[in-house]
């Protein structure tokens, strides 16, 4: 995967404020439901064979994206389809994307006709009908196209408000030779990195089995999601559940991860900054449990390191099935204020499911794919990846995309949430943290946010 994007999306979700967030979150009881398809007031309907047939016919489309190289996509499309034209504008990564997308919707101007958004963020601008509800236009159709936890990640609220972009399923990247010198294998279970850590912390006080960074809610939500855990239930548009104290799969996550920081087998420490690099590639970690957008992330921070790394799957339960869960992805919506919605969803279609634009999105631009045909196809499978020689990290990347548990949702104000994760779970992320005290914190911030913004939580 190109380096640049995760840096962009793990920096961006750690340096959102909670102040920052308040202005991203959506009241959507004030917005609720009429009743009415989300176009009944505001446009039309439209058939599949409309939507294929806008591609023949003269069009503008606005395309916001913060992905580096993504014009080299659009550009194959302009190609195939040269009556349509594409503009491709960055406005800004992430949340300050989000926060100029909000303003412009809300002032009812100055919107895109399509915009890349993450899958975290998707529900707050979906479900106060700021999004069109792509099913209306036939977009159900795709949904064997893609795989599972990315279709699930675009249905929000029972409709579908984005076509799958990318996605970036978790495994566990190793030091080989850490582990060899220990006389160890890649750990499979989470009571196997636990006794890995141990092995290392006595051959080494200085050295850690991995590390926490107390301010990456992404990665904390991505771990409590591979326990199985389920936080986070919205039914409808405005009531909420959330549960992340009493959640038997975030309870499973605290107990795990609590023990480990009391171990002092975990280091607790800011990441993507130099100092984290020059541990990374001094051995200071035996271990990385990230996205599968890592890869290109190594070669680029250090590549010093190759040969070194290996990937294996994300340590499983006590049953030893497979599990994993998403860390990074996003989606392309297409906006209420769309000129040519039809032209505006078949572009984010072929953008996203066309075999060129695919290969061209995963190849050129750097983004692990979202689509089974690509996950599926030998040749993506089985290709060698210089810095890990000997090995096939595609193939574990996506066996790991077929393992990530179901059921995960987020909150319809997952941004706010995040921004306050360093203030509660990051502050018990040491050694004699209370994790399972700051479940609680953290979900009684999150409840009272959510009651002040006129949703029913229960």
């Amino acid at each position: 995967m190109n380096a640049r994007l995760p840096i962009v999306r793990r920096r961006t979700a750690r340096g959102i404020t909670a102040a920052t967030a308040a202005t991203l979150a959506l009241a959507l009881t004030a917005c609720g439901s009429d009743g009415k398809s989300d176009d009944q007031g505001g446009g039309k309907k439209s058939d599949p064979a409309a939507v294929a047939g806008a591609l023949d016919k003269p069009a503008e489309i606005t395309f916001w994206s913060w992905v580096p190289n993504i014009e080299k996509t659009v550009a194959l499309f302009e190609q195939k389809y040269p009556k349509v034209k594409v503009k491709v504008t960055n406005v800004g990564q992430s949340a300050d994307e989000y926060t100029k997308l909000q303003a412009a919707l809300k002032a009812g101007t100055g919107a895109p006709d399509v915009a890349q958004i993450e899958y975290f963020a998707l529900p707050q601008f979906a479900l106060t009908k700021q999004l069109i509800n792509l099913a209306d236009y036939g977009a159900a159709s795709l949904q064997d196209k893609f795989a599972k936890s990315a279709w699930s990640q675009v249905n929000v609220g029972g409709g579908i408000y984005g076509i799958p972009q990318d996605t970036g399923p978790m495994a566990m990247f190793y030091r080989k030779d850490i582990l060899d010198k220990l006389g160890a294998t890649p750990p499979k279970t989470w009571a196997e990195v636990a006794e890995l850590g141990r092995k290392i912390k006595a051959a080494n006080p200085e050295n850690f089995v991995t590390y926490v960074d107390p301010g990456d809610a992404g990665i904390g939500n991505s771990m409590i999601w591979q326990q199985d855990g389920k936080p986070y239930q919205v039914t409808g548009e405005s009531t909420v559940t959330v549960k992340l104290k009493g959640d038997p799969g975030a309870d499973k996550w605290a107990a795990t991860w609590g023990q480990m920081l009391a171990d002092k087998t975990v280091d607790t420490t800011p990441s993507w900054n130099d100092e984290w690099w020059k541990s990374m590639a001094a051995g200071k970690y035996a271990l990385w449990m990230a996205g599968a957008w890592a890869p290109a992330v190594f070669q680029k921070n250090v590549p010093q390191s190759k040969g070194q790394w290996a990937v294996a799957p994300m340590p499983q339960g006590p049953d030893g099935a497979p599990a994993s869960s998403e860390n990074g992805g996003s989606a392309v919506a297409v906006t209420k204020q769309a000129k040519n919605k039809e032209a505006s969803l078949a572009f984010a279609q072929w953008l996203n499911s066309d075999p060129e634009a695919v290969k061209s999105l995963n190849s050129d631009v750097g983004l692990f794919p979202a689509t089974k045909a690509l996950l599926e196809d030998p040749a993506f499978r089985n290709a060698e990846v210089p810095y890990f020689p000997g090995s096939k990290p595609n193939e574990v990347l996506a066996q790991m995309s077929e393992a990530v548990r179901p059921g995960w949702q987020y909150l319809p104000f997952q941004v706010y949430a995040n921004s306050i994760f360093k203030d509660t779970i990051g502050q018990a992320s040491k050694p004699g943290g209370d994790l399972p005290g700051a479940l609680s914190t953290w979900q009684e911030r999150i409840v009272s946010f959510g009651k002040d913004q006129g949703f029913t939580i229960k």
